[in-house]
């Protein structure tokens, strides 16, 4: 995965025909649509990029040789096709990964499929490459489903006085004002239905690419024990609780068979 890229091709439409999705969600919020995906996916890219430039010059971005920075990407190269079907545009992304490296225990997409983790949250919690799979489904589940777009056009209908009716008494809409905000991007917070969605088509996801389903218990089930003294970065914007693993688990038999699939083919 050269200078943090990934490609890979996958089928056209929405999901495979031959596969179609195990876990039950729905369209997804069709306010994003009030926000130019183009100009959303440009402001993050430069944010994101201006992220690593400022994480390259204090010495703390982990170089493409890095064993743990390998390990991110070959984990995530496996992912992307299965993450490409729940959105048709995500073929078009220059997908990367990038660690850094501090005891921060979180890891973040921003729109495109730029990704980032925190050494913190690989050691400190002494993740498995399943454990791993299912952090990267997660933040895979939040760009290809567009989360952020749709926050940021609820947030910017909010303020601004706007409504889907907009469009319809000759307002426009809310891309002009997208490209401006990539310095807000990361000070989003993702309501709880994002939050599961993201889980389950993330669960999906690590599922396709041979990653056991149970790892997403295990997951949580250690955020939560890291946890209990407080101050851990990742649950400040991925909430957890008892009600999380529970939707888990009731998902865990669906994604089964997809999981022993993707043993099969090695």
């Amino acid at each position: 995965m050269a200078a943090g890229a990934a490609t890979a091709t996958a089928a056209v439409g929405l999901l495979p025909a031959q596969a179609e999705a195990q876990v039950a969600v729905g369209e997804g919020s069709r306010l994003r649509h009030l926000v130019s995906a183009q100009q959303l996916e440009a402001a993050a890219a430069q944010q994101y990029q201006q992220m690593m430039q400022q994480a390259r010059q204090q010495g703390v971005l982990a170089p493409d040789s890095d064993r743990q920075l390998r390990r991110l990407r070959a984990i995530a190269q496996r992912q992307i096709p299965f993450a490409q079907p729940w959105n048709p545009r995500s073929r078009q992304w220059q997908w990367e990964v990038n660690l850094i490296r501090s005891e921060q225990i979180n890891a973040f997409v921003m729109p495109g499929g730029k990704i980032a983790f925190y050494t913190g949250i690989l050691d400190e919690l002494r993740l498995s490459n399943d454990e791993i799979g299912m952090i990267m489904g997660h933040e895979m589940a939040h760009a290809v489903r567009e989360h952020a777009r749709a926050r940021m056009a609820k947030t910017q209908a909010t303020s601004i006085g706007f409504a889907l009716g907009a469009q319809l008494l000759g307002l426009g809409d809310l891309g002009n004002v997208a490209a401006n905000l990539g310095t807000q991007l990361l000070s989003l917070r993702f309501s709880r239905e994002d939050e599961t969605d993201a889980d389950l088509v993330g669960l999906e996801i690590a599922a396709r690419a041979g990653h056991h389903p149970q790892a997403s218990v295990t997951l949580w089930e250690k955020m939560i024990a890291r946890n209990r003294g407080g101050g851990l970065n990742f649950l400040s914007t991925h909430p957890a609780g008892p009600e999380r693993i529970r939707e888990l688990q009731a998902n865990i038999g669906r994604v089964m068979g997809l999981y022993e699939q993707a043993r099969r083919r090695g």
